[in-house]
């Protein structure tokens, strides 16, 4: 049986530098007993810091493939009893593992997260209450006449927050979990990948934990606000997510008070 503790996903669509980066951060914080699957989804040269504490993977795809595909393709060949799912545009100002693993302790079924937070120390949206078709409609019409909606407001309690789900640039989940699951799931392209995964997550009775005490930096690209291509991939995937069973079964259980 493997000694491995973590095994880190990191997927590279063409970016070498901020992989740089993120792989220096792993440098002075991840344990020995880890191991890195970095999968180059595009063409790109990167060059690796010099002795790295822990192994590291490599995957060069012949042809570009979903980020699900890519980090379920990455669990396959893992070893680590939790699995790190990691954006590449994400940075560690501080050590996010240790007490990220310690809530397993107690809650050995969960999926963590730390607090995502941008550039100027703001709190990104990554950790939220489940989407609906009517929330997706006000937040179209906020932007069509210009308001913003109200953050949403997430239960919490002592150090962590219980969101319903949290954003794919970086969830931790045990081995176990993670292959119940059976990864996130490959018919989404892009996006509701993490929301999807988090559903079925919740349905299987894992707690949805985010640490408060714990804060890594990531700067939101926000691709589907900018561009029409990303932004219909953004609602085939939310009409996807909207009539798949997962989504279905929650409001069911939310309507009876089962969830």
């Amino acid at each position: 049986m493997s000694d491995l503790i973590l095994s880190i996903s990191i997927v590279s669509h063409g970016h070498a530098q901020h992989v740089q980066q993120l792989l220096e951060d792993l440098v002075h914080c991840a344990p020995a007993n880890a191991e890195v699957i970095l999968t180059h989804n595009l063409p790109e040269q990167i060059s690796l810091p010099p002795k790295l504490p822990f192994a590291i993977k490599q995957v060069h795809n012949p042809a570009p493939k979903g980020f699900a595909a890519n980090h379920n393709h990455a669990f396959s060949l893992s070893r680590g009893a939790y699995f790190v799912i990691l954006n590449p545009d994400v940075r560690l100002p501080e050590n996010p593992f240790p007490q990220l693993l310690a809530l397993f302790a107690h809650h050995p079924k969960a999926l963590a997260a730390p607090l995502i937070v941008n550039q100027h120390g703001m709190v990104e949206d990554s950790a939220r209450n489940f989407p609906t078709p009517l929330l997706l409609m006000k937040k179209a019409a906020g932007k069509l006449f210009r308001f913003r909606l109200a953050q949403d407001q997430v239960p919490a309690k002592d150090d962590w927050l219980m969101p319903d789900w949290v954003a794919g640039m970086f969830i931790m989940a045990p081995r176990a979990v993670y292959e119940h699951l059976r990864g996130l799931n490959e018919h989404y392209f892009l996006y509701y990948e993490d929301v999807d995964f988090c559903a079925r997550a919740r349905l299987a009775g894992c707690d949805i934990l985010v640490n408060r005490n714990v804060r890594v930096v990531h700067e939101a690209q926000r691709d589907s606000h900018k561009k029409a291509r990303y932004l219909l991939w953004h609602m085939k995937s939310a009409l996807k997510f909207f009539t798949s069973q997962a989504y279905l079964r929650i409001s069911w259980r939310r309507l009876t008070g089962a969830l």
